[in-house]
């Protein structure tokens, strides 16, 4: 379980694939990691499998890699990190699963006044998961919906932190992103689809 307040910014310095999947080293700054912890990158939860100072290695295997888009990572990119949520930790974003629903693409990126707005194109049965001014988490970043600009698309309103303290400063038009929709939207919609389900019988 995450928040989706990021820790920390690392670059890949390697990427192989071998017999655990797509293998990366990630330059970061935690010196405490250790293996089999839980690690949100770019939003996907993935597990340590070996750390070093400032530095550690996960796999994405095959069914992540096509629910994602670690496939096409390479040296030099740069990734939001967050360590697993601890019991007493304080919650200042919302509670974050690291399952990424879907990859959207972004299709307008402008400034208007002390905010950058985004939007993104989502992948089909994620918008209805959407509510304006709700949570949303994107490349693991916990956001507020800014608006629904159209029936399958997103809006952001990014502030100067977050600018700088992850990677969403580096979205443009044409790239992609993760989405995870807010856990209790999910929750609620598959409840209330039993429901109708339940009431047909």
């Amino acid at each position: 379980m995450f928040t989706g307040l990021i820790d920390d910014v690392g670059v890949i310095s390697h990427a192989v694939a071998t017999d655990a999947g797509l293998e990366f080293r990630i330059e970061c700054s935690y010196d405490d990691l250790l293996e089999g912890e839980s690690i949100a990158v770019n939003g996907a939860c993935l597990t340590v499998r070996e750390c070093g100072p400032r530095s550690f290695a996960v796999a994405a295997v095959i069914t992540t890699l096509g629910r994602t888009t670690i496939d096409a990572w390479r040296a030099g990119r740069r990734v939001n990190l967050e360590r697993a949520l601890r019991v007493g930790d304080r919650l200042g974003g919302h509670f974050v699963q690291g399952h990424v629903d879907g990859v959207a693409t972004v299709t307008d990126v402008r400034q208007e006044g002390d905010a950058r707005l985004v939007d993104l194109a989502l992948p089909p049965g994620l918008a209805e998961l959407m509510v304006a001014h709700g949570s949303v988490t994107i490349d693991g970043v916990s956001l507020t919906v800014n608006a629904l600009p159209a029936p399958e698309a997103l809006q952001l309103s990014l502030i100067e932190y977050t600018l700088r303290h992850t990677t969403l400063g580096d979205l443009a038009v044409g790239g992609r992103a993760h989405v995870e929709a807010d856990m209790l939207g999910k929750y609620v919609q598959r409840l209330l689809k039993e429901s109708i389900w339940s009431s047909e019988q």
